[in-house]
C-alpha cells in the first residue's frame, strides 16, 4: 500500500461518524487527488474539511505529509511539529522531522531528530543511511564512512549504500573492500546499473581488464555510455592487444565530440600496433593539441612583453617564438618580433624574415597600420 493511501485511509479514520454519509464523494476526491499526485488539490480539500483549530494528531499527520508532497514544507513543518508538542516520542514523528529539515537543507536540525532515534534504536538503517547523507552534506567524511558501513552492516543488499561506501574504499585505493561490499549487493540485484558502474571501476583498478570488458559492455547495452565507461573500455582493449575493438571504442567519444588526450592517445597507440603510423601521427598531434591549454600561446606572448619592457631582449625573444608554436594565427607575434629585431637588436636579415611572416598573413584591417609600417620597413631593409 502507498504512503499517500495509507494516511488517506487514516485520516477517514479520523473523520466523525455523522458526516460519513455526506462526505462519501468529498472522499473519492480526495483518493483521486491522491492517485493523480495532485498534492497541492488535495491538502486545499483536507484543510476545507479540517478547519483550524485542529488537534487530532491523525489529521496534522495527512496535513503534514500532504504539504510536504505538495512543496510546502514550511506548512509541513509546521503541522509536525504540532504533533511534536503532543508526542515527543514518537520515532516515526521524529524520522519525518529529521527528513524534511534535510530537505530543506538544516542538517544541524535533522542531525537531532536522527540521533533521538537512536538513542531508542540503535540498529536503524534508514537512519544511518540519512546520517550519511549529512555528514557528506557537511564535509565530516569520516562520519559519513562509519555511518554508511553501520548500514551497509545492516542491510548489505541496499544498492546505494553500497554504491556510496564503494566509493569510499576506491578513493582509498582499497579495491578488495570495495569489491566485497558491491559483490554483496550485486548478487541480490545483478542488474542494477549504479552497481555494475561501481564493480567496472574496482576491476579496472584491480587490473582485471577482460572483467573491465564485460561489465562495461553491459553498461552501454543498459544506456549507460558515460565518458568514464567508454576510457576503461576502450584501455582494457588496448591492454589485453584488441587494437581494433579500442579504437572503435574511442570513436564514440571522437562522434560525440567528448574525445581526450587520454582517448586520442590510446587511439594513436593502437594505430602504432596496428603499423599504421599515418594516422597514428594524426591521434597523437590530436593528443597533443588537447594536452595544452588553448591560452598558452598568450601567457608566453605577455611573457614576452615583460621581458621586453624590462629589456631582457633575449628572453623576450624567446618565449616570443614559444606563443609561436602555441598559436594558430600568429601573425601579430610575428610583426612584435620583427619590430624587435629591427629596433632593439638591430639584426635586419631576421627582422625582414618575420616582417615578410607578417605580411604574408593577410593582416585584418584594424591592424593596417602596422602592415603599412612592415611593408615599408621591408622596403627599406631589402635595400
Amino acid at each position: 500500500m502507498k504512503p499517500s493511501f495509507l494516511l488517506f485511509i487514516l485520516i477517514l479514520g479520523a473523520r466523525p461518524s455523522f458526516a460519513q454519509q455526506n462526505n462519501k464523494s468529498g472522499d473519492a476526491l480526495l483518493l483521486e487527488y491522491y492517485q493523480n499526485q495532485h498534492f497541492a488539490d488535495a491538502l486545499d480539500y483536507l484543510r476545507k474539511t479540517y478547519p483550524e483549530p485542529v488537534t487530532d494528531s491523525k489529521i496534522l499527520s495527512g496535513l503534514a505529509y500532504t504539504s510536504q508532497m505538495a512543496g510546502k514544507l514550511g506548512d509541513a513543518e509546521g503541522y509536525y511539529l504540532r504533533i511534536y508538542q503532543k508526542d515527543s516520542s514518537s520515532v516515526s514523528l521524529q524520522y519525518n522531522l529529521g527528513n524534511l529539515y534535510l530537505r530543506r537543507g538544516n542538517n544541524g536540525k535533522a542531525l537531532i531528530y536522527f540521533k533521538q532515534i537512536l538513542l531508542k534504536d540503535s540498529t536503524n538503517f534508514n537512519v544511518y543511511k540519512q546520517l550519511a547523507t549529512i555528514s557528506y552534506n557537511t564535509g565530516d567524511l569520516k562520519a559519513d564512512s562509519s555511518y554508511l558501513q553501520k548500514a551497509n552492516q545492516i542491510n548489505p543488499i541496499d544498492p546505494d549504500v553500497a554504491a556510496d561506501l564503494a566509493t569510499i574504499f576506491i578513493n582509498q585505493k582499497s579495491y578488495p573492500k570495495a569489491d566485497t561490499i558491491v559483490s554483496k549487493a550485486l548478487n541480490a540485484d545483478t542488474s542494477n546499473l549504479l552497481l555494475l558502474h561501481q564493480e567496472a571501476i574496482i576491476s579496472y583498478h584491480m587490473e582485471k581488464f577482460q572483467q573491465t570488458i564485460t561489465l562495461c559492455q553491459q553498461l552501454i547495452a543498459g544506456g549507460f555510455v558515460s565518458g568514464d565507461v567508454i576510457n576503461m573500455l576502450g584501455i582494457s582493449y588496448f591492454t589485453v592487444k584488441r587494437y581494433n575493438k579500442c579504437i572503435s571504442a574511442f570513436e564514440i567519444l571522437e562522434t560525440n565530440k567528448t574525445a581526450s588526450e587520454t582517448s586520442y592517445y590510446y587511439t594513436a597507440m593502437s594505430y602504432k600496433a596496428l603499423h599504421n603510423q599515418d594516422t597514428a601521427i594524426v591521434y597523437l598531434n590530436k593528443a597533443i593539441k588537447k594536452a595544452i591549454s588553448s591560452n598558452v600561446d598568450s601567457y608566453y606572448s605577455e611573457m614576452g612583453d615583460s621581458y621586453e619592457k624590462i629589456h631582457k631582449l633575449n628572453k623576450a625573444v624567446n618565449a616570443y617564438q614559444k606563443s609561436l608554436l602555441y598559436d594558430s594565427k600568429p601573425m601579430i607575434i610575428y610583426y612584435v618580433l620583427a619590430n624587435l629585431y629591427d629596433s632593439e637588436l638591430k639584426n635586419k636579415t631576421i627582422a625582414v624574415k618575420y616582417y615578410r611572416k607578417y605580411v604574408k598573413t593577410n593582416p585584418p584591417q584594424v591592424q593596417s597600420v602596422y602592415l603599412t609600417y612592415a611593408k615599408s620597413r621591408l622596403k627599406k631593409l631589402s635595400h
